[in-house]
């Protein structure tokens, strides 16, 4: 019961409420964040953040939430690429999806457990490395999976005029896919999620040296009030 209590706190019901609405912002409007014409992808961080502040379980939640978004995208046919994979592979897809959005938030959140027990600045800077990792890495093993699907695409990039010709799968998802895009996003969360760490390790601190110094006075006046007492016993 005392577990239960301190999983869903104020504090961690509020952590992961903002968690969840920065991953729902970063994933629905990370197409705007340009630089040069390059997308950046922030989607990562707070999932990366939730893992090491509240748990495994509150990143791999989060990183399904990042999946699910990334499917539905797919069935509108916003993302054409999703769209086209499908429509081909379908159950594929989804445990494409949603694998490696769970993976992204439960294995940082694992490692920072590990890491941490020496460094917690070391354990936060390997579970950011290892989120983009994770969720590049098994969508490229999902991928060559279904390669004949990806095949399909690669076709169809040709005929509409989007490429020269046909690629090995290999080189078009390393490189075409997985290349610039994965080298942002592991950049962006080595640089923020140890930053935005030791800056929300800084604010529980001075919380808890406020509550702390708060209940020592509510002792402090406890006590008073207690030793108060036999004087008023002795006038009576």
């Amino acid at each position: 019961m005392k577990k239960a209590k301190e999983i869903f706190s104020a504090r961690n019901v509020a952590f992961f409420a903002v968690f969840l609405a920065l991953v729902v912002v970063f994933q629905t409007c990370g197409g705007f964040i340009q630089i040069g014409g390059l997308s950046l992808s922030f989607v990562l961080v707070p999932i990366v953040l939730a893992g090491i502040l509240l748990g495994w379980a509150a990143g791999g939640i989060l990183g399904f939430a990042f999946g699910f978004i990334v499917l539905m995208y797919g069935v509108a046919g916003a993302e054409p690429f999703t769209a086209f994979l499908l429509e081909d592979a379908p159950f594929m897809t989804v445990m494409i999806c949603l694998v490696k959005g769970v993976a992204a938030g439960v294995v940082p959140a694992l490692l920072y457990k590990f890491v941490s027990r020496w460094n917690k600045l070391a354990g936060a800077i390997v579970a950011a490395i290892s989120a983009p990792i994770m969720n590049t890495g098994i969508f490229i093993v999902g991928c060559l999976i279904i390669s004949g699907t990806i095949s399909g695409w690669m076709q169809f990039l040709v005929e509409a005029g989007a490429m020269a010709d046909v690629q090995p799968v290999a080189y078009y998802l390393f490189i075409g896919c997985a290349g610039v895009n994965f080298i942002i996003e592991f950049a962006i969360n080595l640089v923020l999620a140890p930053a935005i760490h030791r800056i929300v390790l800084i604010a529980e601190k001075n919380f808890r040296l406020k509550k702390e110094k708060k209940a020592a006075s509510a002792e402090g006046a406890g006590g008073e009030e207690q030793s108060l007492a036999p004087e008023t016993e002795k006038i009576s």
